[in-house]
């Protein structure tokens, strides 16, 4: 299975703002962004005006980079969303939120999406009770999602819900702390996410 092995940080860098990718790294002086506030590489100090194109590619990468989706499965994301009825760009958003990694994400059982990934690839979270080790994998409308019974008893797992009230609370999740579990209430509308770029830019780009 393919993925991102190199250092998180470094896309942060790139893209010149926190993407959270590494949890609670993020809010400490540790974090790379704050550390060194320009691009990576022998050239990143460097400023030069971005082109149109340069400008629809970085929000591409963005979205692929917060979801921690590679080039192809981003592809096909897009293309879903656009043989669904209404606005391409708020489906696409709506299509990255319904991954099971996010949702792991989202209720509070990882501190970040890699975490999360790792944790649902392991096959230590269920849906509706069934045993589900497929990042990828979309939830609907009143799926529950919650650790199985020995995902439970890791303290990761207790440790990052324990704080999941502090990241707030999510329009779209039902989240029971203490039963270790969340609820899908309902598909979140483009307004429920907040995401660090602009979905209307990328569609722009496939429209080349």
């Amino acid at each position: 299975m393919a993925r991102y092995t190199g250092a998180l940080c470094r896309l942060c860098r790139r893209e010149g703002e926190k993407l959270f990718l590494k949890g609670d790294r993020c809010f400490m002086d540790k974090c790379g962004v704050e550390r060194r506030k320009y691009a990576p590489g022998q050239h990143g100090q460097r400023r030069k005006k971005a082109s149109d194109y340069a400008v629809q590619l970085r929000a591409k990468q963005k979205a692929k980079e917060t979801y921690c989706v590679l080039e192809r499965q981003f592809n096909k994301y897009f293309h879903m969303a656009d043989q669904m009825s209404g606005v391409t760009g708020s489906n696409l958003v709506q299509l990255l939120e319904r991954r099971l990694d996010n949702i792991v994400y989202r209720i509070g059982f990882a501190s970040n999406r890699n975490q999360a990934r790792q944790l649902v690839t392991h096959g230590h979270f269920t849906v509706n009770g069934k045993r589900v080790n497929i990042p990828s994998y979309l939830v609907s409308k009143g799926d529950i999602v919650s650790p199985t019974d020995s995902g439970k008893n890791f303290k990761i797992v207790q440790e990052n819900m324990e704080k999941a009230d502090q990241r707030g609370a999510i329009s779209w999740v039902e989240r029971d702390v203490e039963g270790l579990k969340g609820k899908i209430l309902h598909l979140p509308a483009r307004d429920e996410v907040s995401t660090f770029f602009d979905e209307q830019l990328i569609v722009e780009l496939y429209s080349k």
